[in-house]
Formats: structure tokens, sequence, C-alpha cells
């Protein structure tokens, strides 16, 4: 018997540990205590007005092919910079931030900035398209959680990353932008691109977080318009978030986004909330809704806390997600209801800002936290480390192969003794092309968790049905698992604002607009909009 019970013990051993070796291992790429910064040596660095690391906090990441790029907006006084990169090739923990593209962008931390200026004022997260260009939301709001100075309107800037130039310049009309509004969020929609158009006929979704909606600019047609649904909205019973013993209260609307581009499924969450929605890329192109008609937002699931990062890999449609309170990331496919914990770390995984799941670096993806909540709270310690990059290989399925393009160094890059081959720059002699289409590859799979608790492994409750969303919701005030069809519809949605008068209506290539939107009414709907600045191709000298 005691042989039996010997044999078990190290077969359950043997299973043991061969689980832990092949389940995802998550690495350290850098760490800070505070951001620091290349300052040049006649910046007032020791200005707290200018630079107080105490006051930096990182809420984006985007990974290149030679650089790793974070934003960190300006919440608060004291940051020097709000966009900034590191090579990716660099050794050490905690390495200096560059301010990209120069210094010269960011004269807003100096106070001397003109709006007709290129430069960036405050930036919270950051995407790079499949022509290596990037692109940087700039929310043109500075101290966003101390007096909420709108220093400029918001615009973004498309930044081609052979030159570091600026080529394009994407002003927002003043009937998407409200009083409050703040963008916070950037969704780059390539999936009808064309590639002799060179990334120039996308469609970019972006969230406006405390003026809750989506605004939709078809980069093509030089139109913007603008969503909204009260999905969107923050929920008060949501308001407060813990992560571990502490707590903070805070109101956002819609932040988290993520975008399926194979079901054309656009995802979504407010801060202050649960509850995970989607909707349609379809119905977010179709312009502005008639009056009468909402927006079709769907609810997906309900997670077990508040949350911000989502990610969606450009195949699978695996969703990356992080509750605050379990300080894990967690990932599940709605296509197979699997559910998974990819992660779990009280210390690394506090406060998950960002997670991307870059095409140029294979099955891996990309986590950033920043401890937000220390900051926000105003007790981060000095002596910890309270921004971190993280990476996780080997847990996106990728239906390209991991192949640099020419000019390129290798597309793994952490500061893992595995990953320690020095990046290349790109040059002239070697261009950057996007890469053509190619054979998929098969994808080793490690072992799944798989339960009937769903919310013990992976923290997300599943709404669907047989794997499908019905078309036909419930009109029911709250979920009822009980029901067959626990769907229901978000009953108020989009709401006109009363037909007083007759409207003039003008036709432009098939589609209908309103020259003016009557203030004096809650309208979220925007309309469809030519830009106010017309020269949208802003290049540098």
């Amino acid at each position: 018997m005691y042989g039996k019970l010997t044999c078990l013990v190290a077969l359950a051993s043997f299973w043991l540990a061969y689980a832990l070796d092949y389940a995802p291992k998550m690495e350290t790429v850098k760490q800070w205590s505070f951001l620091s910064y290349n300052f040049p040596w006649d910046y007032p660095s020791t200005n707290k007005d200018f630079y107080n690391p105490e006051n930096i906090v990182a809420t984006g990441i985007e990974v290149g092919y030679d650089r790793i790029f974070i934003a960190t907006p300006r919440l608060f006084s004291g940051v020097p910079a709000t966009l900034s990169s590191i090579p990716r090739g660099t050794q050490g923990d905690s390495p200096q931030l560059q301010a990209y593209p120069e210094w010269h962008h960011h004269t807003a931390g100096t106070k001397q900035y003109n709006c007709s200026e290129i430069g960036l004022v405050s930036v919270y997260r950051i995407r790079i398209d499949s022509c290596n260009r990037l692109w940087a939301l700039d929310a043109g709001v500075s101290r966003s959680l101390e007096d909420f100075e709108v220093t400029c309107p918001p615009k973004i800037l498309v930044y081609d990353l052979h030159t570091d130039q600026v080529v394009r310049r994407i002003d927002f009309p003043t009937e998407v932008v409200r009083r409050e509004s703040l963008y916070t969020n950037i969704i780059v929609d390539e999936s009808t691109s064309r590639p002799e158009n060179n990334c120039d006929d996308v469609f970019v979704y972006i969230t406006d977080t405390v003026a809750p909606g989506i605004v939709v600019y078809d980069s093509e047609k030089d139109l913007t318009w603008r969503v909204s649904h009260p999905a969107m909205y923050p929920d008060p019973d949501f308001a407060e978030s813990t992560i571990l013993e502490h707590r903070f209260t805070l109101m956002d609307g819609v932040v988290g986004i993520a975008f399926d581009q194979e079901s054309g499924i656009v995802y979504f969450q407010p801060l202050a909330t649960d509850r995970l929605f989607s909707v349609t890329t379809a119905a977010l192109r179709a312009g502005p809704l008639p009056f009468g008609k909402e927006l079709p937002v769907k609810l997906v699931g309900r997670k077990s806390s508040q949350g911000i990062a989502l990610a969606v890999p450009p195949h699978g449609g695996t969703i990356f997600y992080s509750p605050f309170t379990e300080t894990a990331v967690a990932s599940w496919n709605p296509r197979t209801n699997e559910h998974q914990i990819v992660a779990q770390d009280q210390e690394r995984l506090q406060f998950t800002a960002d997670i991307r799941t870059p095409a140029r670096d294979g099955s891996a993806i990309y986590i950033l936290t920043s401890k937000f909540h220390r900051f926000f709270l105003k007790n981060v310690d000095a002596n910890e480390f309270n921004t971190r990059i993280l990476r996780i290989d080997g847990v996106v399925s990728s239906g390209l192969p991991t192949v640099a393009p020419s000019g390129f160094g290798p597309t793994v890059e952490t500061n893992s003794a595995f990953y320690s081959l020095p990046a290349v720059n790109p040059s002239a002699a070697n261009p950057f092309k996007p890469l053509p289409p190619m054979a998929t590859i098969p994808f080793p799979k490690y072992p799944t968790h798989k339960s009937t608790n769903p919310k013990t492994y992976a923290f997300i409750q599943n709404y669907y049905v047989n794997n499908k969303q019905p078309y036909v919701y419930e009109p029911v005030p709250v979920i009822d698992k009980t029901k067959t069809n626990p769907f229901f519809i978000l009953n108020s949605g989009e709401k006109p604002f009363p037909a007083t008068q007759p409207r003039p209506q003008y036709g432009l290539n098939g589609e209908i607009f309103f020259p003016k939107i009557n203030h004096h009414f809650n309208d979220f709907n925007g309309l469809r909009y030519a830009k106010s600045l017309r020269a949208n191709l802003t290049a540098t000298p």
C-alpha cells in the first residue's frame, strides 16, 4: 500500500512539474520604481513643475521592430514628455526614456505650447499600423486628474518610424468633441485597407472616457462622426475598485477597447463596470445613427471585477483582459468558450494598464502595469518597482510566421537571457514593406483550464448560447442565468432629440448628414462631418 502511494505521489509530482515547465512564463522586460528621462543638459529637471517622478504614470505601450514606445499622459503636473521610447536592445532593468521623436515635440511640459505647432500635449495610447507608422492619440488635456485644463483640441499625429517625422495630422471637428472630452484609447482598423493606399484608407475607433462615446474616423474620406450608448457610461455600483489592500474611486466611462479583425467585432468596457460589451465594425462604420435607431451593442459577459486593459490578437479571436482584484491576466475565447489564467502575480500585475499582442512578435503578449492606484492615492513607494513591462510567450495563436521585414532585427527582445539578441535599426537601404500573406503555421498548444465554474479560472462569465450570439434579446432588467437565453437588451440606446422643425439634409456620395447640432439637446450621435482642417497631410520639413 505504501509503495502504491509513493508511486502516486511521484506521478503527481511529475505531472505538476510537467505542467509548470510547459505553462507560459511571464518575463520582466523592464521595470522602474520611477520613470526617468534622458534630459538635455539645459532642461530644468530639478523643477517639480517640469519633472516630478511621483506624478508620471504609464498608461499605454506599443512594441515596434526596434523600439518599445511608452505613453505617459499628463494626469498630473510634472510630466516632461508624454510619449517616449526605449530601444529593444537595451541592457539593464530601468533604462532612461527618450522623448519621442524629439524634445521639441513636448513643449507643453514647459507651458510654452502653441496648438498650431506639431507637438503633443497628453497621449494615453499609441498604435503601430502595418505600414510601420505610429498613431499617437493626443487628448489635448493637461492635469486631467487635477484641474482638467483643456490645453488644445484633441488630435492624432501619425509618425513614419523610418524617419520619425510626422506624415499626417488629424484634427477633430468641434462637433464630435465635448467640453469634457478625454480621448484615451485608439484602434486602427485595416481590415478593408488596400496595399496601394499605404494605410491611408483605414478606419480609426477612439474612446471618449469622460464624455462617454466612440469617435469614428474614416481616413480615406476624411470624415469623422461620433456614436454613444449607455453601455459606454460608468456604473455607480462599480465606482470603487480594490487592488489588494488599496481602494480607490474613479468614475471613468469607456476606456478599454479591442478589435477582433477576423470577426469584425469591437469589444469595449468602461472602467467602472464589471461588464464587457461588443459592437460590430459594420455598425460603427455605417456613419451617424438615423433618428430613432439605436447602436446595436451586445452584452458579452461579466467579469469578476473592474479592469481597463483589453486585447485581441490578429488571429484566433481570444480576448485577453485583466481584472483588478485578481492581479492576473486571463484569456477567454468566445468561439470555443475556453477560459484560462495566463498569469497571476500579486506584485507584478497590480493595475494592468495596457495589453498588446503585436503581430511583429509572434505568439507573445506584452503587458504594461503601472500601480496607478498608488499614484492616484499619493502613497506610491519609491522603494518598490511601480512600472513594469512584462512579456509572456506562447499564448497567442499566430496565423503568420514570425518574420522580421528586411532591415530589422529579431522580433523577440526582452531582458531575459533567452532573448538577448541586439535589435537592428532600419535604414534607407532596407525600407519597410508590409509582410505578404503566407501560409498558416501550426501553433503548439499548452494545457488549458476547463471548468463548470469559469470564474474560478478566468474571472469571466460567458453568456453565449451554443457558441453563438442570439439575434433575439429578452428585455429583462437583470441577468437571469436560469433562462435559456440570458441576453437582455440595453434598452435606452441612442435617443434622438425632438424634431421641433424641419432640418435641411445634404446628400454626399449617397450619405446624409446635418450641418449643425442643436446643442440644447443631449445629442450623442455627433452625425457626420468633414474635418474643419482639410490640409491633412502635414509633414515636417
